[in-house]
């Protein structure tokens, strides 16, 4: 897997990948050990959709050890790894992009880390110009898998 400006899933069908829970995991892990930082990843997708899993995925295998949490309520976790810092964003609660400065976003932006920012149409034009966008879907029928489209 290689990890850079666009990324799409091997032997995906359309240019995507319909996981369950434990393959989903499992490409986030293999995402998280191919990313070399500076780097933000988007995850897109609704309520329920698998995004914190996927983003708890992303920092084992990039190599944080800590029990990776939702931040919903707190909004930023720092995680650390031996690579560099990792950051897990959730805007949900953000009422408006002028909180991201509430938040430290431009520090986090600014430093060589790993962003995982869930929600990020919520930051807006304040978003980095080229994340690895990830987006994830519920697929029609099957409630225990999801479409991963990545790129």
């Amino acid at each position: 897997m290689r990890v850079g400006h666009h990324i799409v899933p091997p032997l995906a069908k359309q240019s995507g990948l319909t996981l369950d829970e434990q393959q989903l995991a499992a490409w986030g892990e293999d995402l998280g050990a191919a990313s070399n930082p500076p780097l933000v990843i988007a995850i897109t997708g609704d309520l329920g959709a698998g995004k914190t899993t996927l983003a708890q995925a992303i920092c084992r295998g990039f190599g944080v050890t800590d029990a990776v949490t939702s931040p919903t309520y707190a909004i930023v976790q720092q995680y650390s790894s031996e690579r560099c810092p990792v950051y897990h964003i959730d805007l949900y609660r953000l009422d408006d992009q002028s909180h991201l400065t509430n938040i430290g976003w431009d520090d986090i932006m600014a430093e060589h880390a790993l962003v995982i920012v869930e929600w990020p149409e919520r930051a807006g034009d304040r978003m980095p110009p080229d994340p690895l966008h990830i987006e994830l879907d519920y697929v029609e029928g099957d409630a225990t898998r999801r479409l991963l489209i990545a790129g």
